[in-house]
């Protein structure tokens, strides 16, 4: 059973990595291309201001791969590697939590699972490390921002497991309901805690100036950074919600007949 589970979650992920590939290329890929043109445009201000100081200017290097080949393969692959990965994460967290969690369907539990992993694996790591464009963050500092995204991404997903078993420990006292309240407002005050204590990382480069203070090219456009992170977001959503129900709808009718079977066979 457990094959099919992991089948059925790689399916779903293929499935949200097309539909979600197909979203990027047409909304997404636009913002990158504007990312990629202002990090152009700040590297010739910048070699001419080196010019008139200096008298010469540094050569550029060659794309290893073409901005065609970026923006279709490399999109693409990239997109439905993350998808796929994800459906196989998602297929082994329901597995575990089937049957663990309630008495909840199949169908409905996929949803569950696909949602609070949507929340801890990006929503909230999101809020304190939200994703930049190209050409808006420091060579230097890609392996601290690397490592403290991925502690929050581990801190969020821990936190939302322990509020789940917390909410399941209080559920005979309060009842499901007050006990679900009480495990989500705990997983909401941890990460705020982690969030306070994790430091900030702001990075969006402003207007360039030379000597005289006169701004040779502007700074990154705020619009392009507001449609980066929706696009982005709206492309995560689609991953999750594909997931959630092409998964839930074809294993809901393995495991909901099997457990229908479990009970006419116990009632006889």
């Amino acid at each position: 059973m457990e094959k099919r589970i992991i089948g059925r979650g790689l399916l779903a992920g293929a499935v949200a990595g097309v539909l979600a590939f197909v979203f990027a290329k047409i909304f997404l890929e636009p913002v990158i291309g504007r990312a990629i043109d202002f990090e152009d445009g700040t590297s010739a201000a910048h070699e001419a201001m080196e010019a008139a100081t200096s008298g010469h200017s540094h050569g550029e290097g060659g794309e290893l791969f073409s901005r065609g080949i970026q923006s279709t393969v490399g999109m693409g692959f990239g997109v439905l590697l993350f998808a796929v990965a994800m459906g196989a994460l998602f297929a082994v967290v329901f597995a575990v939590a089937h049957g663990r969690v309630g008495n909840v369907s199949a169908r409905m539990l996929s949803v569950l699972v696909a949602g609070a992993m949507f929340v801890s694996l990006w929503i909230v790591p999101a809020l304190k490390y939200p994703p930049n464009p190209p050409a808006t963050s420091e060579d230097s500092t890609i392996f601290q921002r690397s490592m403290l995204y991925l502690l929050m991404v581990g801190l969020s997903a821990l936190l939302m497991v322990a509020a789940v078993y917390f909410g399941r420990q209080l559920a005979p006292k309060l009842g499901a309901w007050n006990a679900t309240l009480v495990g989500g407002a705990s997983y909401l005050v941890a990460v705020f805690v982690v969030m306070l204590v994790l430091p900030t990382i702001n990075e969006t480069p402003g207007p360039m100036v030379n000597d005289a203070g006169v701004i040779v090219f502007p700074g990154f456009p705020a619009v392009d950074m507001y449609e980066f992170r929706l696009y982005t977001f709206t492309t995560q959503l689609i991953v999750w919600t594909t997931i959630g129900l092409v998964f839930g709808a074809s294993i809901s009718k393995v495991l909901d007949s099997r457990r229908t079977g479990a009970e006419v066979g116990a009632s006889t």
